[in-house]
C-alpha cells in the first residue's frame, strides 16, 4: 500500500505530512513509558522484521498480491506509540533507499501505514483482551483479529485521502469497493503473520511483549511500608540469568530470521502487483503517478546496481535494508530510551525493604 508521487494532491500530502510529523512527536514521547532496558532492542528488531517481512509479497487474488503494513504486529509487541516510531522507520528507509513509495507522498504513507494501522489494531486488541479468557492463547487471538481490521481500515483511510485530494477524475466508490475488497483478503494474510509472531514471542517472553502486560505478577517493593512497582531496571537485574540469555537469544534468532526473510525468501515472493497497484492500474487512479526522486539510487527497486544476478541482487538489497533499518531504529529507540533515564521517568526513589511478588 506504498503511495507513490502523483496519487494524491500537493495539498492534502502537505497537510498528511503535519499530521504524520505531529504523531511522530507525540509517539516519541509516549515511547519513553513504554521503552526500558529490555525492550528498546527488541523495537529496533521489530522494525527490521517489517522491513524484511514486506519484501514478501503473498498472492490473495488473480492477478494480485499483498503484503504485511506491521502496525498491529509492532503495537502489540512494542506498544502503539513505539509502533508507530518502527513503522516510520522502515517507511523512511523504503522511501529513501529504494525508491518505494514517494516522497512527497511519505506523510501519507505514515499517516496510512503507521498511525491508521497502529491505532486502529491496537484499540481492538485492547478491546479484547478485556473481554477474553486471561492467557496466551487470548492474546493471540486477540493478534489475530486486531491484524485483520488494521488493513482494510488502512484501505478505507486511503479512500478517504483520494476522495479529499486525488488527481485523477475516478469516482470514489468505485475506489472504496475495490480497495476494500482486496485488502479484506491481504487482511487475513496480515493476520496469519502478526498471530504466529506474537504467539511465537509470547510463548518464550511474555515479559517483553507489550500487549502481554499482566499475564505475570508483577515484582514489587516494600518501600517505607508501602509496595511500589520494581523499576525496569531493578527486574531486569533480579531476573534470573537463563532470562537474559534467552532475550539476547530472542534478539539474535529474530535478526537472523529478518536477513534470511530479506536476504533469501524473498527471492520467491510474488511478482503480481499488490492491492493498491491492481486497484491503481484497473481504475486508472495511476494516471498521474511521478517517478521517484530517488530513482537512480543504488538500491532502487530493491535490487543493487550494477548486479546484474537477480538473485543476488535483490537479497544483497535485502540484507543492506535489514541491516540498515535495525541501525536506525535502534539508535531511535535508545536515544528515546537514554531520554527517559534522563528525565528521571525511568527511575523510583527510595530504598527497598523487602522484594515481594504482588
Amino acid at each position: 500500500m506504498h503511495v507513490p508521487d502523483g496519487f494524491i494532491n500537493a495539498p492534502t500530502s502537505a497537510v498528511t505530512g503535519v499530521v504524520a510529523a505531529g504523531a511522530i512527536a507525540v509517539s516519541l514521547r509516549g515511547a519513553r513509558r513504554e521503552l526500558d532496558d529490555r525492550t528498546a532492542p527488541l523495537a529496533g528488531l521489530v522494525a527490521a522484521f517489517i522491513f524484511a517481512v514486506q519484501m514478501l509479497n503473498f498472492p490473495v487474488a488473480a492477478g494480485t498480491s499483498g503484503h504485511l503494513l506491521g502496525g498491529a504486529l509492532a503495537a502489540i509487541l512494542v506498544g502503539p506509540f513505539t509502533g508507530v516510531l518502527c513503522v516510520s522507520v522502515v517507511l523512511l528507509m523504503q522511501g529513501i533507499l529504494f525508491a518505494d513509495g514517494g516522497l512527497t507522498a511519505l506523510g501519507v504513507n505514515i499517516t496510512d501505514m503507521a498511525i491508521v494501522t497502529t491505532v486502529v489494531s491496537y484499540a481492538v486488541f485492547r478491546a479484547l483482551v478485556k473481554v477474553l479468557p486471561r492467557g496466551r492463547r487470548s492474546i493471540t487471538a486477540a493478534s489475530f483479529v486486531a491484524a485483520v481490521l488494521s488493513v482494510p481500515a488502512a484501505a478505507v483511510a486511503f479512500t478517504f485521502l483520494y476522495w479529499i485530494g486525488g488527481t485523477t477524475d475516478v469516482a470514489i466508490g468505485k475506489v472504496a469497493t475495490a480497495m476494500i475488497g482486496v485488502h479484506v483478503l491481504i487482511g487475513i494474510g496480515e493476520a496469519v503473520i502478526t498471530a504466529l509472531t506474537v504467539g511465537a514471542v509470547v510463548a518464550v517472553r511474555p515479559d517483553l511483549v507489550h500487549g502481554a502486560r499482566g499475564l505475570q505478577q508483577k515484582l514489587r517493593l516494600r518501600v517505607n511500608g508501602a509496595l511500589v512497582d520494581v523499576p525496569p531496571a531493578e527486574e531486569a537485574r533480579t531476573a534470573p540469568a537463563a532470562a537474559r540469555t534467552s532475550r539476547r537469544t530472542l534478539w539474535t534468532s529474530g535478526l537472523a530470521a529478518s536477513l534470511v526473510l530479506a536476504g533469501f525468501v524473498s527471492f520467491y515472493a510474488s511478482a503480481s502487483p499488490d492491492g493498491l497497484e491492481k486497484v491503481a492500474a484497473d481504475k486508472g487512479i495511476d494516471a498521474k503517478t511521478e517517478e521517484h526522486a530517488n530513482a537512480g539510487s543504488p538500491l532502487a527497486d530493491y535490487g543493487v546496481k550494477d548486479v546484474d544476478d537477480a538473485r543476488l541482487s535483490g537479497g544483497l538489497a535485502g540484507v543492506i535494508g535489514v541491516g540498515t533499518t535495525v541501525a536506525a531504529g535502534s539508535a531511535v529507540f535508545w536515544a528515546v530510551r537514554r531520554r527517559r533515564t534522563a528525565d528521571g521517568d525511568g527511575t523510583a526513589g527510595g530504598s527497598p525493604s523487602a522484594v515481594e511478588s504482588a
